[in-house]
């Protein structure tokens, strides 16, 4: 698992308009951070966007699958969700899912 330098220089752009966007990199991938609030993780050059029980029916009403990762033989799930293809397109097509991502970040936060 990894996340390409290019693909993190790309997302970071795509994702400006939220604010200040850093990139950090974590187990295997890297965390995406906007203003120091975590929402989002990039494993394999793919993008997850943070979730909870207020955003998940969206992401689910689209098809788009959780990230989910093996540990001790068992499929485990996090509450990350991957992005619309179409998301990744342009920072306007993307700000609707980040902001949802942010929002569900700043609610965990609670």
């Amino acid at each position: 698992m990894s996340a390409s330098a290019e693909y993190l220089a790309y997302l970071a752009e795509l994702l400006a308009p939220l604010g200040r966007i850093r990139t950090k990199r974590m187990f295997g991938g890297a965390g995406i951070y906007c203003e120091e609030l975590f929402f989002a993780i990039v494993i394999d050059d793919v993008l997850y966007l943070k979730v909870d029980d207020e955003s998940r029916a969206a992401f689910e009403a689209e098809g788009l699958e959780p990230f989910r990762y093996e540990a001790k033989g068992k499929l485990m799930q996090m509450n990350y969700y991957r992005a619309p293809d179409e998301a990744l397109e342009s920072p306007a097509l993307m700000q609707p899912w980040a902001r949802d991502a942010l929002a569900a970040a700043l609610r965990a936060r609670k």
